[in-house]
């Protein structure tokens, strides 16, 4: 583990030099960044493995850094916010954070999401798939994490994919927020289930062809969600 290396993105000192110490014990390498567009240099020249990213940072705020990053690296990112309110944590979902988690936190719960995010990102839980699967127009390649919609290759990120994949896994079944949290995100994930709402938003815009209307990831009311096809 001593070669994973995770960034810290953090203005708060005190609590950057905690993080760097108790993640250092679990044998990843830590770097600190104090300010927005430091943290995005270092991304682009030195890539990490995971990014650790406080919203509120002086100058360009972690929501800003996380939408610029998105623009050339598919790191996983989990945002720090000692925000509670609900837009804030779908708006860092959407603009492309994997995960958050709210100040204060346990050491422990973030060390339980930084393992899970760094197994995400290697492809180690990835459905058990791998034939190429068809739905009609869509064609998803699980081995070589790739996907087709009317023969032009779309772009998803990895959570993205992961949650694709097993909704094709098992299509036409009625799966509850949490057996897609279990099933894409992994068993020990522990953020909230709404999590799911977002990516699934974020895929019926890139393969429905009217996602007001979607007819393939389709909501089954008091339960989550069915891929139908």
């Amino acid at each position: 583990m001593g070669t994973t290396s995770v960034l810290v993105v953090e203005d708060e000192k005190n609590l950057a030099e905690a993080l760097k110490f108790n993640l250092e014990r679990q044998g990843y390498d830590v770097i600190v960044e104090h300010e927005g567009h430091g943290a995005i240099q270092r991304i682009s020249n030195d890539p990490p493995n995971l990014v650790i990213l406080d919203v509120m940072l002086p100058g360009l705020d972690g929501f800003e850094v996380c939408r610029r990053v998105r623009t050339h690296s598919s790191v996983p990112i989990m945002m720090l916010t000692a925000r509670g309110e609900e837009v804030d944590r779908v708006l860092g979902l959407e603009i492309g954070a994997d995960d958050y988690i709210t100040k204060p936190f346990s050491l422990r719960e973030l060390q339980a999401r930084v393992r899970a995010l760094l197994r995400r990102g290697s492809g180690e839980l990835s459905p058990p798939v791998t034939a190429v699967a068809e739905s009609g127009n869509l064609r998803i390649s699980p081995d070589a994490r790739r996907v087709w919609l009317d023969g032009d290759e779309l772009t998803l990120r990895p959570r993205e994919f992961d949650l694709l994949a097993f909704f094709v896994r098992n299509r036409d079944l009625a799966l509850s927020r949490r057996q897609l949290l279990d099933g894409a995100w992994g068993s020990d994930y522990v953020g909230d289930e709404r999590t799911v709402d977002v990516h699934v938003r974020a895929l019926r815009e890139a393969i429905e062809s009217d996602p007001s209307k979607p007819e393939r990831i389709v909501t089954v009311r008091g339960v989550g969600y069915r891929f139908e096809g």
